[in-house]
């Protein structure tokens, strides 16, 4: 609401378009399968997100036409490939991003001009095989304004490895870290006790056996000794990447005002 109000006070949109954007915070019912909350990136700096596992291919073309209609984007979780061909094929008037290894895609209408924040997160994966997770949380970080700097397989099995990315993160000056790791989860753990920034810690459901499918690496992250670490549900790139851009962009919001202040 106040970036709405921002924009009309510089005269970057007209009341009437005010008006518009400030009705469409409003729930909105599409064809009686969905209800969607269009303002929602406008009221908590989170996007609506729509979770496409279980959806008929049909109404998710609605669901996902609606809501390009309204707010100029659509980012679709956990969508297959079948799905996917089905999107481009009804909305290729429209550009889709998606990653090589994330189930998540973005579609956005030529309009769209997504805000840079100036907020800085990091990912880093204990292997490569945790990308699928990686690539969600850089997603929808990235959608919510964010530089992400991604590095991958430094778990510690072979603890050396963990040296250049740490640095990496630390030389970048990120304001939050991403910790991803499947098996026995021990990285987050490791991390939190090397940096000084806060870390989401994400279960992956790599690793097989007893305590396999990501519940060994959840039971470890919730035991964790070392402290400024949070956790959020197995495989639950989206989670942590929501939760890594808010608090990024609070800090980046703080560093802005300090800036003019100076």
């Amino acid at each position: 609401m106040r970036d709405i109000l921002e924009k009309l006070h510089r005269g970057e949109i007209s009341v009437d378009d005010a008006e518009w954007a400030l009705k469409i915070n409003s729930i909105e019912n599409v064809a009686n399968i969905a209800r969607l909350d269009s303002g929602r990136a406008v009221r908590r700096g989170v996007p609506e997100i729509i979770f496409a596992e279980g959806k008929l291919t049909d109404d998710l073309i609605r669901i996902c036409s609606q809501m390009v209609k309204n707010s100029g984007r659509a980012i679709v979780s956990r969508v297959t490939e079948e799905q996917i061909i089905k999107l481009n094929e009804h909305l290729s008037d429209y550009e889709m991003k998606r990653l090589p290894h994330a189930s998540t895609i973005v579609i956005k209408g030529a309009a769209y001009k997504k805000v840079e924040t100036g907020g800085r997160v990091g990912i880093i994966t204990a292997g490569t095989v945790d990308l699928p997770v990686a690539e969600e949380a850089a997603m929808i970080t990235e959608e919510m304004g964010c530089e992400v700097f991604l590095e991958v397989d430094a778990g510690v099995a072979g603890i050396h490895r963990l040296v250049e990315p740490l640095t990496a993160m630390v030389r970048n000056n990120v304001d939050c870290l991403i910790v991803v790791a499947g098996r026995e989860g021990a990285l987050p753990t490791v991390v939190a006790g090397l940096v000084d920034m806060p870390i989401i810690a994400v279960p992956a459901s790599s690793g097989y056996g007893y305590g396999g499918g990501g519940e060994a690496a959840l039971m470890a992250m919730l035991q964790a000794c070392s402290l400024g670490l949070s956790v959020v549900n197995i495989d639950s790139g989206i989670a942590a990447g929501v939760v890594a851009a808010q608090i990024a962009n609070r800090v980046a919001a703080a560093r802005n005002r300090a800036k003019l202040k100076a």
